[in-house]
């Protein structure tokens, strides 16, 4: 089992980190607001909360805020997270959901693999999922999928140990360049939501047929 720090106090974060208990991990919550962040951590099972700013207990961090914060958040913790592997679930989706705020080329997860320190290897995982979806867990008898995308070997198979103890079917797409096209996966869903299902009771998986 794992060791995981979850920054952040929204809907992703509360579903990661129930799934993460239920799992057997250890859970750290660390928000802004100490005050949420202890309430937060009270509605869950075991989870513990840190301190804004003081260095994460988890091996695993989990960035679970808007994109517009995460690379100062990673930048705010700095060294902190030397030798961590930080879990980008971010959605760098422009506000009209036509595109992206990153640069042309890039991706969320690579603009704050640049805030990362060194010794810190981000992994793009759970993007693709809504937190109710992740909530409830497989359905119908189907897996749910965690595409995952990295440049470090060591630390997509520790996130993929870690997708599995929730119950979950890590699926590695690549490396963290992968993540543009996770993203991209993203904005395809919400044109779904948009133009078509008129909700978010679904996930975008892979049926293996052989």
């Amino acid at each position: 089992m794992s060791s995981i720090t979850i920054i952040g106090l929204g809907n992703m974060a509360g579903a990661i980190a129930e799934r993460a208990l239920s799992g057997g991990n250890a859970v750290e919550i660390i928000g802004r607001d100490g005050a949420k962040a202890k309430e937060f951590a009270a509605a869950l099972d075991g989870a513990t909360v840190g301190t804004a700013g003081a260095a994460p207990t988890g091996d695993i961090v989990v960035l679970a805020v808007p994109y517009a914060s995460a690379a100062a958040v990673v930048s705010e913790y700095g060294d902190a997270l030397h030798g961590k592997v930080i879990i980008d679930i971010t959605n760098p989706v422009s506000p009209d959901f036509q595109g992206f705020v990153t640069p042309d080329g890039s991706s969320g997860a690579q603009e704050i693999a640049k805030a990362a320190p060194a010794g810190a290897h981000v992994v793009k995982a759970f993007n693709t999922l809504f937190s109710h979806v992740l909530a409830a867990g497989p359905a119908e008898g189907r897996p749910l999928d965690v595409f995952i995308a990295g440049d470090d070997a060591q630390a997509k198979a520790r996130v993929s140990a870690f997708i599995e103890s929730l119950g979950l079917r890590p699926m590695d797409t690549g490396q963290l360049a992968m993540a543009r096209t996770l993203e991209n996966v993203a904005l395809l869903q919400l044109g779904l939501v948009t133009h078509s299902l008129k909700h978010t009771n679904f996930f975008l998986g892979v049926s293996i047929l052989s």
